[in-house]
């Protein structure tokens, strides 16, 4: 009896050893669900490597806006000191011909004329235009001054205008340079000022 339990616990051990074998060799082998999850873990991968790549991107991205940004600070710096520069000129400019501009507006204003009647003024304002050297062009409309400064530039071209008439009104102003002068408006001799609100 021994043997037979004996070639029992062997045929039993050997069927145990075999599916455990046959178990093992099945799990080693690549099956389609082995090949879907290791395509899986490759694509699990290279999306890490992708997003890795992308941080990276993304990082440099950060960076170069941070050197955009420097170069940009330094940009606004530059028109910062130019514009500081321009207007220092602009008020060394002013400053040097103050004092010409207010004996102008004096003058004017003592000297007013009503409208299409400014002879005396268009030529004071064509005399000097034509000192600056620029194209003068008198009688415009009666009494207008054009002036040209042609910069031999193609271009926008830019029009100044000002007013030069005064207006039927009594100079009550206590100044040393108030108006005295007369004209004549509607038939009727009338003192005149300049008085517009672009001269007050």
């Amino acid at each position: 009896m021994p043997s037979v339990r004996l070639a029992r616990f062997s045929f039993r051990r050997a069927v145990t050893l075999g599916v455990a074998v046959a178990i093992s060799l099945l799990l080693t082998l690549p099956t389609p669900l082995d090949a879907q999850f290791t395509a899986e873990a490759a694509g699990l991968h290279e999306g890490i490597d992708a997003s890795a790549a992308e941080r990276a991107g993304l990082q440099e991205g950060i960076d170069t806006p941070g050197v955009e940004r420097a170069g940009l600070h330094e940009a606004m710096d530059t028109v910062a000191a130019e514009r500081s520069d321009l207007h220092d000129r602009i008020d060394r400019a002013a400053a040097e011909i103050e004092a010409q501009v207010i004996e102008w507006r004096r003058d004017f204003y003592q000297n007013p004329e009503l409208s299409n009647r400014e002879f005396r003024t268009a030529e004071v304002v064509a005399e000097f235009l034509e000192g600056l050297g620029l194209e003068v062009e008198t009688g415009v409309a009666h009494t207008g001054v054009v002036a040209v400064l042609d910069t031999g530039r193609p271009g926008p071209v830019i029009g100044l205008r000002a007013d030069m008439d005064a207006l039927p009104v009594e100079d009550r102003a206590d100044v040393p340079f108030r108006s005295t002068a007369v004209g004549e408006y509607r038939g009727q001799e009338v003192p005149v000022k300049h008085a517009c609100g672009h001269d007050t």
